[in-house]
């Protein structure tokens, strides 16, 4: 047989791969989500940007903090950092599809330092050669290892947008909690004007005989509260405010955001058949590819039962001038193949196989739970956002009445029939009832931003990187 015809028929065994190949099990997919039954969301969007979906909240202070993650966001890069690493992985895996060359020289001069009784003399001898081994992907190891360390980088991708789509949401979230710290900043010192307000009307009524002194005590130290909780505010807004700093990759002593409003519209993402979530949600897709990932591992270990399959090849020139060092009668070659089995390893072959298919199950669990945990989510969103949408309007109307009670209460303490205890039971239950309706708020855009998390913030499958991506066109051979 020819050397042509020995390579192609060796190249010709590179066709077979052993293992599994990868198909996506199924997964716990419900025909429709339970909280979506009987319920229309009241302000429904019409689809979320998918590169800025932030935007549905019409908020210019919220969007520039936004751009700033894929800017600064340390988090992000070192998850950046983390797919290049896997991205170059890739590329050491796919160095084994092909032959690995080296060439070298030499020259040394040897001889003798004479005597008397013989005559100096030295030899000089030159060596130039170029050596080639290529081991051949018989039963697809290298196919398996390469295929494997592409899912791992698809993973590391898909890990990268949801450090994105989490960050996205951390600064969304501390961003309503930062401005419902305002809002509960503005209700408190309006609160405190009103009550300094009933403490001249008790000062009023002492002075006049008609009150006594305790009332005047009772609202100056009503007052003195609430001032104090309008103060400890400010810890918690302050903190917020750091978070979003770090957030967008700043130190806390270099942002300072002015008090703003709350947002009184709560957008409601669009919410499609639970089917298409298993394609929106970067996490699911990490689990997906880790299965692939561990899947094609169980091919390199059942390849370890089958023989390794080389070819070399020499290429020498040797003589003692190097004026004619390269000319035929020099010239030395070789070609070779070899072949080597391992016949006894105590089992070692079988408990790789074994441990490659347990870890492969493992990612199966852990990517149905990762389905059924992102159900899980975006059904608590929906049920937060229906429920939440209930007790506002029941807020709504509680607020009114306590408001109503507080002027009542008033005019009958001016009227002296009742005592200044009545006032204060309707001031506070206003009070509360108000912070409550702030909080049912705060929690409605939580329950909102959490909502676009849970449906993966616009994001798609299709942004992950293809095999081309990773590895680059024309680099798979085989036909992969």
């Amino acid at each position: 047989m020819s050397r042509t015809r020995f390579l192609l028929a060796a190249l010709a065994l590179t066709a077979c791969t052993v293992g599994p190949d990868y198909h996506r099990p199924a997964a716990p997919v419900p025909a429709a989500f339970k909280e979506q039954k009987g319920w229309k969301p009241a302000d429904p969007q019409d689809g979320i940007d998918r590169g800025a979906w932030w935007s549905i909240y019409h908020d210019p202070t919220l969007d520039a903090l936004e751009r700033d993650i894929d800017i600064s966001n340390q988090t992000l890069r070192q998850a950046e950092a983390a797919y290049r690493q896997a991205a170059a992985i890739v590329q050491e895996a796919r160095a084994g599809y092909f032959p690995t060359a080296t060439v070298g020289a030499s020259g040394a001069q040897t001889g003798n330092g004479g005597g008397a009784s013989r005559i100096s003399r030295s030899f000089s001898n030159y060596v130039t050669q170029g050596a080639a081994s290529w081991d051949l992907d018989v039963w697809g190891r290298i196919r398996r290892t390469v295929e494997s360390q592409v899912a791992g980088a698809q993973a590391s991708a898909a890990d990268l947008a949801l450090a994105r789509l989490s960050a996205q949401g951390s600064l969304a979230t501390a961003y309503f909690n930062m401005r419902a710290a305002d809002a509960l900043q503005r209700l408190l010192n309006a609160t405190v004007k009103e009550y300094q307000h009933s403490l001249q009307i008790t000062q009023n009524q002492y002075n006049a005989g008609t009150a006594a002194r305790s009332d005047v005590i009772t609202a100056l130290a009503q007052l003195q509260t609430t001032a104090a909780q309008a103060i400890s505010v400010g810890v918690q807004r302050a903190q917020y405010e750091h978070a979003i700093a770090v957030l967008t990759g700043r130190p806390p002593a270099e942002l300072s955001l002015p008090p703003g409003e709350l947002a009184t519209a709560v957008p409601v993402a669009p919410v499609s058949l639970p089917s298409t979530l298993l394609e929106r949600r970067p996490d699911i897709a990490a689990a997906e590819r880790q299965m692939q990932q561990l899947n094609a591992q169980i091919g390199v270990a059942i390849a370890a039962y089958y023989p390794d399959v080389s070819l070399s090849a020499l290429f020498e020139f040797s003589g003692n001038q190097i004026g004619t060092l390269f000319s035929t009668a020099n010239q030395l070659w070789s070609l070779g193949a070899a072949t080597s089995e391992t016949v006894f390893e105590g089992g070692l072959r079988a408990a790789q196989v074994a441990a490659a298919r347990a870890s492969y199950d493992q990612t199966v669990a852990f990517y149905r739970q990762t389905v059924l945990t992102a159900f899980q989510q975006v059904e608590d969103q929906l049920s937060a956002l229906r429920i939440l949408e209930q007790q506002a309007a029941a807020e709504a109307e509680a607020v009114a009445s306590s408001r109503q009670a507080v002027t009542i209460a008033l005019n009958e303490y001016r009227a002296g029939t009742v005592v200044y205890t009545a006032v204060i039971i309707a001031q506070a239950t206003a009070l509360a009832d108000e912070e409550s309706a702030l909080s049912v708020q705060q929690s409605r855009l939580l329950a909102s931003v959490a909502l676009v998390q849970a449906l993966g913030g616009g994001w798609r499958t299709g942004d992950l990187p293809d095999s081309d991506a990773v590895v680059g066109p024309g680099l798979l051979p085989y036909g992969l």
